[in-house]
């Protein structure tokens, strides 16, 4: 596979739906990459065929954890 963004696209194109699939390391257009080096938006993780996504950080560390949760849930609709 791929070592980078497009692993999930990778994996999904060889097995399918047979498992789901896990993209840690998202984070939104409005926060940094942090120390994460290979990083994608929830909406390109999506699109690249992520089932769940892991955005720690961007939601945990923010001032307001509940804003930072419905801004993300707003990028992806």
């Amino acid at each position: 596979f791929p070592r980078d963004s497009r692993i999930a696209a990778a994996i999904r194109e060889s097995l399918g739906n047979k498992l789901r699939i896990v993209t840690p390391g998202v984070r939104p257009t409005w926060s940094d990459a942090g120390d994460q080096k290979r990083v994608m938006t929830p909406s390109e993780a999506m699109a690249a065929g992520s089932d769940w996504l892991v955005i720690g950080r961007p939601i945990t560390a923010a001032e307001n954890p509940k804003e930072a949760y419905a801004k993300v849930v707003t990028e992806l609709s």
